[in-house]
């Protein structure tokens, strides 16, 4: 694999003598459980799916608030913080 002179001598000063393969093979798994983590969130039936399904159905019963009504709330919780500071 070729990299950049740069890049490899700053490699090699934060590797902590760890074998490259090794920090090679943990760097792999990570990058393949974020993919996995990300496509579980975004498919449908994944997390993101269900919980637009969920505010739709809060909506369609008359449950939900305005936009409006969700920054009034907030901007109240926010000035009462900032006295208890």
């Amino acid at each position: 694999m070729k990299l950049e002179p740069e890049l490899c001598a700053e490699f090699m000063a934060v590797a902590f003598h760890r074998p490259s393969p090794q920090i090679l093979h943990d760097m792999m798994c990570e990058f393949v459980q974020r993919q996995r983590e990300t496509r579980e969130y975004l498919e449908y039936g994944g997390f993101l799916h269900r919980k637009v399904k969920a505010g739709w159905a809060t909506t369609y019963v008359g449950l939900g608030r305005s936009n409006d009504e969700i920054e009034a709330e907030f901007s109240a919780r926010r000035t009462g913080m900032a006295y208890r500071v």
